[in-house]
């Protein structure tokens, strides 16, 4: 028979448990230290739309040949000069260029600024201007050109079409059988409904 413990329960050492608690409270309150030190929070700007034209089409349908002496910039994907990263297809890269990381590099951050009544009449009124402007940059004598051009077209087309149908009538006239040939053979017609 084995001799069994009157105690089979598991017992910690409080001890060594109050040791190690202390010191995790000791490195915290150094973290801490080490926040104020670095000072307040970076104030970054507020988010902002894109001035450029994002490139997405440039390597679309060309081969690379990649070894290992190549650089990153340089090998197959897409690559974001701001994070020095490469991501593999475009969904991803315009992920990767609207994320918070990318956002943060470039130094904002993802709210955005808020809108007031000035800020919105302004804007309709320079997507006025610029409507204006397009009337304005429309010619009237190009457009009277474009029309007259569509309408010698049309003209041209109607009378190819006149042509056509002549021919074809003429064609039907000379594949005519005479009514005496038909009345020597001792038949009414070649099986056409069309009556005379």
């Amino acid at each position: 028979m084995s001799v069994r413990p009157e105690d089979h329960r598991r017992k910690w050492d409080r001890e060594e448990y109050e040791r190690l608690a202390e010191e995790r409270r000791k490195g915290d309150k150094e973290e801490e230290d080490d926040q104020k030190i670095k000072g307040p929070p970076v104030k970054r700007e507020l988010l902002k739309t894109r001035d450029y034209k994002v490139d997405l089409d440039s390597k679309l349908g060309k081969s690379i040949v990649i070894n290992k002496n190549t650089p990153t910039s340089q090998s197959g994907g897409y690559y974001c000069n701001v994070c020095d990263c490469v991501v593999k297809d475009s969904i991803n890269f315009l992920d990767h260029i609207n994320g918070k990381k990318h956002q943060r590099n470039l130094g904002m951050s993802m709210k955005i600024e808020r809108s007031s009544l000035d800020s919105v009449k302004k804007r309709f009124e320079m997507n006025k201007k610029k409507i204006e402007e397009k009337r304005k940059d429309y010619d009237m004598a190009a457009r009277m050109q474009e029309i007259a051009e569509e309408e010698e077209k049309l003209k041209e087309y109607r009378r190819e079409k006149r042509r056509e149908k002549r021919k074809a009538e003429e064609m039907e006239e000379d594949n005519q059988v005479p009514d005496e040939l038909i009345s020597m053979m001792g038949f009414s017609g070649f099986g056409s409904s069309k009556k005379k």
